[in-house]
């Protein structure tokens, strides 16, 4: 796996596995097929209706909402045809079968290599040219098992030339009345510095094309804003991170605490994915509490009821801004497709807004973007070698 040397300060460099014309062609191509296809065929949305804990019984009413609300849009209703069965003569929808479910406890192996006909499997395929062919669809939605999802994403469509490995990265709401972009939120419990480098690349990236800041600011999440604390692996990353600012190619602002997220410190922050998915759930615990701390206090006397009416306006624009649901759908970057992973536990209102994600950064041409983008940073940032020997690829071996 690309690494970079310890102790490597000057030129920091990440070695792709092509010659930078072959990785610049093999985008290139990418681009051109994903741009022919969605301007030759309408926007489609392929959705593993059986993931999550809940499956049909969510997923089929968040795809019924989007429809109504999204008139020029496809979807692709992948899943058991019996559990599917409501949805049989939907306008602008299409059944696709598939007999099995990857469910929430399975283990990657069993996800790669058993279940080679679940649904979560045949919705991620539909990412894939065959025969020349263009993609069935744009984009892909599941809330099944992370784990398994990122592993058959990966395995199925493969990397970007010059990462090692995808991350998953969402916004969450800040004080600035804006967004923090966090990734990895759980895709890689154990990250070395250099992958915490490509993260900040590719979230990076992602800010420039959705959100159109050329230079948008990146913290590396620590236990102090001071660069001797931390892990070795955080120092080290810190290191690169400051390099690559050196030479022009990242805003990196330094460490951030965990309170920076919800300040606005940083446009983005990078940390591994046990980190990040603590943080995750831990906003979203917060959040849920304080709404029910208010509403409890609203509701305890007579008097209170009353306030509650007259303070009714602001109550409901601040569980808005807290609802965690509203924020759900959560991009998978550094792969050749679109596929955004909705909280396993999504409602259908919170599903719903998955798939508006997902349906807008197609729109949006977010893939072609986003890896132009990388592609033109890790370019600039010249290659070295690794004395390191790469780690076995699990993906690789379990399919």
């Amino acid at each position: 796996m690309p690494g970079l040397r310890d102790g490597a300060r000057p030129g920091i460099r990440i070695r792709v596995g092509r010659s930078r014309g072959d990785a610049a062609r093999t985008c290139g191509a990418l681009a051109a097929s994903r741009m022919s296809s969605s301007d030759t065929h309408p926007l489609r949305i392929s959705v593993d209706c059986m993931g999550g804990d809940h499956g049909p019984a969510i997923t089929l009413p968040a795809c019924r909402a989007f429809l109504a609300s999204h008139p020029e849009a496809e979807l692709l209703l992948v899943g058991r045809s019996e559990d599917l069965a409501p949805a049989v003569g939907w306008p602008r929808c299409t059944i696709v079968p598939a007999t099995e479910v990857v469910t929430m406890d399975d283990p990657i192996e069993v996800a790669l290599r058993r279940k080679k006909h679940s649904s979560m499997r045949v919705a991620i395929s539909q990412l894939r040219e065959r025969h020349g062919h263009p993609a069935t669809a744009q984009a892909c939605v599941s809330a099944g098992n992370t784990g398994a999802l990122m592993a058959v994403a990966r395995y199925l469509l493969r990397t970007l030339d010059g990462i090692d490995r995808p991350a998953i990265a969402t916004v969450m709401p800040n004080e600035r009345d804006r967004f923090t972009t966090v990734l990895d939120l759980g895709a890689n419990v154990d990250c070395t510095a250099e992958h915490l480098l490509q993260f900040a690349v590719m979230g990076s990236a992602l800010v420039a094309a959705v959100e159109g800041r050329e230079d948008p600011s990146v913290g590396l999440l620590n236990i102090g804003e001071e660069a001797i604390k931390g892990s070795e692996t955080i120092k080290k990353a810190g290191e690169l991170l400051r390099e690559a600012a050196r030479q022009g190619k990242l805003n990196f602002h330094g460490n951030v605490e965990g309170n920076d997220i919800f300040k606005g410190t940083t446009d983005i922050v990078v940390c591994d994915g046990f980190v990040g998915n603590v943080a995750l759930k831990t906003a979203e615990g917060l959040a849920s509490m304080l709404s029910n701390f208010i509403k409890q206090e609203f509701t305890r006397t007579l008097y209170a009821r009353v306030v509650a009416l007259v303070a009714l306006p602001v109550l409901k624009h601040f569980k808005a801004r807290v609802d965690h649901r509203r924020y759900n759908g959560a991009a998978l970057l550094g792969l050749r497709g679109l596929v955004f992973k909705s909280h396993g536990s999504a409602d259908a209102f919170a599903f719903e807004q998955a798939l508006n994600r997902a349906y807008d950064a197609a729109r949006n041409r977010l893939l072609e973007r986003v890896h132009d983008r990388i592609l033109e940073t890790l370019q600039a940032l010249p290659s070295v070698t690794t004395d390191a020997q790469p780690p076995r690829d699990n993906v690789a071996e379990a399919a």
